[in-house]
């Protein structure tokens, strides 16, 4: 068994992020970055570019190429804000609102495979685990 743990997370993220993209590609024809993007615009109807940046820690220019994207594919609107003539607002459209919809099964599927491999015990650890790269870096 591997014991180096910096490359085992680092190489375990880029596996799962490449299959959960893939999954996501065939599925519901979108990245997994942009349904990451359409949960939180769903759920945080109104939000701003800059905002959305900041949650899935993009720049500027990534996250302008991703909403630009989503507009195209017909997942997102953007709207002038009223309070700053500046800023923009992003809603999900019914399109979109459909894509989460449809991602919730795919999501659950997935935190299953991880249930059905670890007893409670353990997931309480992974998730102590997790959280604490979170919280310390």
């Amino acid at each position: 068994m591997n014991k180096r743990l910096f490359f085992l997370l680092n190489v375990a993220q880029k596996k799962l992020f490449k299959h959960v993209d893939k999954v996501c590609e065939n599925t519901l024809d979108a990245s997994v970055t942009q349904l990451a993007a359409l949960m939180y615009i769903e759920q945080q109807q109104g939000c701003s570019q800059k905002e959305l940046a900041k949650i899935l820690d993009l720049n500027k220019s990534a996250i302008t190429g991703l909403i630009t994207r989503m507009e195209s594919n017909g997942l997102v609107v953007r709207m002038a804000s009223d309070e700053d003539a500046r800023a923009v607002k992003l809603f999900p459209t019914p399109s979109g609102q459909t894509k989460t919809k449809q991602l919730k099964p795919l999501i659950d599927q997935l935190n299953q495979t991880f249930t059905d491999e670890f007893d409670e015990d353990e997931m309480q650890t992974i998730f102590r685990f997790l959280n604490f790269i979170l919280i310390k870096f």
